[in-house]
């Protein structure tokens, strides 16, 4: 399910929750931050593959299910959060409803619409709310993920640039409110292959697919999460506020036809 390679990692004496993280981005990022030693809680509405990859990422690692769009749900997992380790250093919102294409605007309902706002949206207020007594402790840092479709579209994708674009501006609003115990920034990934390595392996990537981007090929998601260790690090310190764009150039490209 998950391939995890290099050293066994230590303990940094840090603990981070990491949403959306039983697969895809979320779980590289857990991954990558377990490797740099920080004690990992992922967080995901898939309780059996979660179990599954925290027991595969080892002792750093450990599990709850929350779905953010629920407060409660988010008040009671931060409360296991800090009941387990005692401590919370960093936020990771990750989780989302990831689809883009969604329906056309005539077919999206209200209902359709208020569950992406509320998940990719809501849920990250929510966690800055619950989680920010607790970081503040430890001067902490909160990454959103974002999109790059935050800044460009396609066609029948209007509830998640919608989200993707808000969450960009809640970025530098908590920011401004958190700040200075707290740093709060967004990364924005571009087109990131998030897939098992059964799948990519079993349905490679074209050449055209690399080809078109910049840096000469799709990203991974050890680019995203190179970026969000970097951000949550001391390294960072005197950056908030911020949106980094990780997608290979693309959306500094310019196309004709």
């Amino acid at each position: 399910m998950i391939e995890i390679g290099g050293a066994a990692p230590g303990h940094n004496g840090r603990v981070a929750l990491v949403t959306g993280a039983a697969r895809g981005i979320g779980l590289g990022i857990a991954a990558w931050l377990i490797c740099e030693g920080w004690q990992v809680v992922l967080s995901d509405l898939d309780r059996q593959r979660g179990a599954k990859v925290a027991k595969a990422l080892g002792d750093n690692a450990w599990f709850i299910t929350m779905d953010v769009a629920d407060e409660a749900q988010v008040s009671a997992g931060v409360s296991e959060v800090l009941g387990q380790f005692g401590r919370l250093d960093a936020l990771v919102c990750n989780a989302a409803i990831a689809n883009p294409h969604n329906h056309t605007l005539e077919s999206l309902s209200l209902a359709q619409w208020n569950r992406v706002l509320a998940v990719n949206l809501s849920g990250p207020m929510l966690l800055a709310k619950h989680c920010a007594p607790y970081l503040r402790a430890h001067n902490g840092a909160i990454v959103n993920l974002t999109s790059t479709r935050a800044r460009q579209s396609e066609p029948d994708t209007e509830a998640y640039a919608a989200s993707k674009g808000g969450l960009v501006a809640l970025t530098h609003a908590l920011a401004m409110s958190l700040g200075p115990e707290i740093r709060v920034n967004a990364v924005s990934p571009g087109w990131i292959d998030a897939r098992d390595p059964s799948q990519r392996r079993a349905e490679p990537l074209t050449e055209a697919d690399h080809a078109q981007h910049p840096t000469g090929r799709v990203g991974t998601v050890e680019d995203v999460a190179a970026m969000v260790a970097w951000l949550l690090s001391r390294q960072a310190a005197f950056v908030t506020g911020q949106e980094f764009v990780v997608d290979g150039g693309m959306t500094r490209k310019m196309i004709y036809t």
